[in-house]
This record gives structure tokens, sequence and C-alpha cells, in this order.
């Protein structure tokens, strides 16, 4: 097959999420199968307009907001009729392939972003973006969907899309699992830590895990706190005056951006990864922690829910609050045997979220 996505970044994009990695994996198999992949996507400083990564092509054009024009005009000009199948991956604008594509489109939306909007965005642009995601949801809602959990499987049945036209493929992950999972005692820190993984920007709410550390902390005395991820502006000062002010500050370290192995390295070391995030496509780096021999402590929230098995892989707090993520950290902490079977059962399912059964399932929706 010939099949071309529509995406507004690549993996090599400095903005790029969980959901570029999921694209780009599901590309590379595709074109390890001998089908043509191409992704059309954004220009960002310094990359090239076009390159060959592991057998698909990248073509990019205009930039972030100008990307959907730029596609729109491109698509039609150079590459029109030349794909069996074109893929509008939603991620929270969609290029609205199905009023200009006459063959085959399907969507893919990793999530929805609704309250999202109202965390990221400044007023009215946050109202704005809000009505709109309603407005052309429901323009799109005759189409077949990929996604990837539950959750947002539910999010679309809200807005009219039909059941049988949606599909969920699993998600993967870019580490690889433990092969055997060594005691707790040999791998993890010698005090209780807990580790919040990823950008420090206001959907992911790195401030609650802070206050709920400051109140595990009361019954934890030697609990500590690890932060790792990038970021700019307002919030992640906030965040770092949050830190500075924490009577329990010394406690506390901050990574900043990690690479790959310092990351595996802290996931592995740490006692729990914490995920207060307003909403996800999937857990991603809760997933990814498990696969260290880490259970995870989670928001009852679109796709937190999907990664975490209550009490079985890990605790979904369903008050939301960091009173109930502290209560759940203490809980868990103070009790070796439900922690080491959590731990246990965190890491053996792991090894079933991998890329290889997300492109089986993804041939089978775009085959169906």
């Amino acid at each position: 097959m010939r099949i071309l996505f529509l995406n507004w970044k690549d993996k090599k994009n400095p903005l790029a999420g969980g959901a570029e990695i999921v694209t780009e994996e599901l590309l590379k198999r595709l074109a390890d199968n001998g089908h043509r992949a191409t992704l059309l996507t954004a220009r960002f400083k310094g990359c090239k307009t076009r390159e060959i990564i592991d057998g698909y092509e990248i073509i990019r054009v205009g930039g972030g907001w100008s990307v959907y024009w730029r596609a729109y005009r491109y698509y039609k000009k150079n590459l029109a009729g030349k794909f069996d199948l074109v893929i509008d991956e939603v991620n929270t604008i969609p290029f609205f392939a199905k009023f200009y594509v006459k063959g085959k489109n399907i969507l893919f939306i990793h999530q929805l972003c609704r309250e999202i909007w109202f965390y990221q965005m400044f007023f009215p642009l946050n109202f704005i973006g809000y009505l709109a995601e309603s407005i052309y949801l429901r323009l799109l809602r005759d189409k077949k969907v990929v996604t990837v959990s539950d959750s947002t499987k539910k999010d679309l049945l809200k807005y009219g899309f039909r059941e049988e036209n949606i599909y969920i493929i699993s998600e993967g992950i870019e580490i690889e699992p433990l092969g055997d999972l060594p005691p707790a005692e040999e791998i993890k820190e010698k005090n209780p830590t807990i580790l919040f993984l990823g950008a420090v920007r206001p959907m992911k709410r790195p401030d609650h895990v802070i206050r709920a550390f400051e109140r595990a902390k009361q019954n934890l005395g030697d609990l500590k706190l690890w932060l790792v991820g990038g970021g700019r502006g307002r919030y992640f000062k906030k965040v770092m005056g949050l830190i500075k002010d924490c009577a329990f500050r010394d406690d506390i370290i901050y990574f900043g951006k990690a690479g790959q192995e310092k990351k595996i390295e802290l996931m592995r070391r740490a006692h729990l990864s914490c995920a207060a995030s307003v909403k996800e496509g999937w857990g991603l780096v809760v997933t990814e922690a498990n696969s260290q021999g880490t259970p995870a402590v989670v928001y009852d929230v679109d796709g937190l829910r999907d990664a975490v098995e209550n009490n079985i892989t890990g605790a979904v707090c369903f008050r939301n609050t960091p009173e109930d993520l502290a209560e759940n950290v203490r809980r868990l902490l103070n009790d070796r045997d439900k922690y080491e079977n959590l731990r246990i059962n965190a890491w053996r399912r792991s090894q079933e979220i991998n890329f290889e059964n997300s492109y089986e399932d993804f041939l089978r929706a775009i085959i169906d």
C-alpha cells in the first residue's frame, strides 16, 4: 500500500511527544514490510525539508500553525491521487483531509483536547479552541478512527462517532522492559523515592505532585522526590518557585530534561512514579516506568486510568487531589507486600504494551 500520514510534528521536532513516537514506529514498520510510507508534517528550526528515515519519507512544509494550509496546498499540487490511504492525525487540530482527499482517508486520534484548552491556552483562545473542537469533531464523525485507549473511544462516542468505526490499537514504549525483575532492594533507592516524569507544563500538573510529596513527607520522613522534564514560561517558574519555597526542598531534585539512559536509570531506582495530568491519550511514562519495575500512582483521568489497573498494577486516585495522591503514596510505601505485588504485575503488563502489537492492531484497523 501507499500510505500518507498528516501530522503537524515528527519525532525530530523539539515539541514532539508520545504520539509522534507511535506514528513513526508505525511508519518504520510499514516501510520494513514493503509499503510506501510518507509523513507530511511541519518544519522546525534547522530541519531538512525532505529526508528518508528508516525507509519512510518525511516531507516538511509550513510551520506549527501554517502547516495545515501548506499541507493542503502541497498535497493538491504534488500528492493527490498517489496514495491508497491518507491518515489525518488529529493532534489538537485536524488537517480536514476528508474535504480534499478523494481516496480513502481515516482519522488517527490519540486524545481529545477538551479541558486541556483551559490549562494550556489563555483567554479567549482557550474558549474558542474548546468550542471549535466540538464543531470539527461533529464534522468528522462519519470517518473511521484509530485511537489508543478506551477513554478516547468513549470521548469520541459522545460526539457522534459510530462505535463500529472506532478501532483501538495497542500503545508501545521505546525502552526495553527488564528481562528479569530483580528484588526491589537491589535496584531501588535506600530512601523511598517518588518520580514525576514529563514536561513541566500546566496540563501535566507537577505542582500537584509537589504538594502531594509535602503531605506524604509528614508521615514518611525519609521520602524523596525527583522531577524530570523540561519547561519554560510562567508556569515553569511557578513550579521552580514551589520547589524553592518547599519546607522539604533539600529532599527534592529537579533533573531538567534528561536523556533516555538517565530516564531509564531514574525510573528503575524510584519506588513509585506519580502522574497528575489533566488528560492523556495513554500514560506512556507510566508504562515505561512499569517496564523498569516501578508501579504508578495516578489521577483518575483519560489515559492514565487506561494505563493503570487500580490495585493490580498501581493505584488510581479517584478524588484527583494532592491529598488523595499523598494518601495512596503512603499506603503503598507502608505496605511492603502490596507494593511488591503491584511492582511485579506492572512489570509483567508492560511487556504486553509494545509496538509489534500496535502495528498488528493498526494493520487490522486500516484493512477492515
